[in-house]
């Protein structure tokens, strides 16, 4: 299968084993993206130019972080089980989640509301979110999140946020490293949706995945 920004059915999920393939393929590629800048001295940024194949181009943000900054257990905790909640807490934007299915242990649909300053109106988000974690050394966990298309469920769709219907695919991982250090690399593509110029979302991408790192920060609170 191909990650891309094209929203898909619930009825069409793919396995887990497709989706965590086509994954690991999308995160392996990333080294050779072209290198952007440095944000927080630490927060390494690369992109991908859209392909024939992709909705929107690709950006990634890539850093390491040492125990006493985030543990591998705690960076999981709050990226590997209900990400959605727990971004809500470290992103303002965020204010209303909701899960919408619980298709499975590692399969969960859930609806995202986004409030902005106007004149920006609200933006809804509705993914699917894919976990999967090796507990063998060196550990790994990786978050798959794809765009969903409610509207062959009537039940669902009351379920699910108003607002212009953005759209986003991503992978995160974080990984163990040999002196004990975890690399988080996430990998996104994304549209907001209604009449905000691409290239406004485009210039403003790497600094806002960047920001992210808040999550590293949680176990210091």
């Amino acid at each position: 299968m191909q990650l891309t920004i094209t929203e898909l059915k619930p009825s069409a999920i793919p396995s887990d084993e497709d989706v965590m393939a086509a994954a690991d393929e999308l995160l392996e590629s990333t080294s050779s993206w072209k290198k952007g800048k440095t944000y927080h001295k630490q927060v390494e940024t690369y992109s991908r130019a859209k392909a024939p194949e992709d909705g929107a181009p690709w950006h990634c943000r890539v850093s390491v972080h040492k125990s006493e900054e985030a543990t591998f257990d705690k960076l999981w905790s709050k990226l590997g089980k209900d990400k959605a909640i727990n971004e809500k807490e470290f992103i303002p934007d965020i204010d209303k989640v909701t899960k919408v299915k619980e298709i499975s242990a590692t399969q969960n649909i859930w609806t995202l509301h986004y409030k902005f300053a106007p004149p920006i109106s609200p933006r809804v988000f509705t993914v699917v979110q894919i976990t999967r974690l090796n507990e063998v050394s060196p550990r790994r966990g990786t978050i798959v999140s794809i765009p969903v298309d409610l509207t062959e469920d009537p039940e669902l769709v009351k379920l699910e946020e108003r607002g212009v219907k953005g759209r986003y695919v991503s992978v995160e991982r974080i990984l163990e490293l040999e002196d004990g250090s975890i690399e988080w690399r996430m990998a996104t593509s994304s549209t907001p949706g209604g009449s905000i110029p691409t290239y406004f979302v485009e210039r403003s991408m790497n600094g806002k995945i960047a920001e992210v790192r808040e999550f590293c920060m949680i176990g210091r609170r």
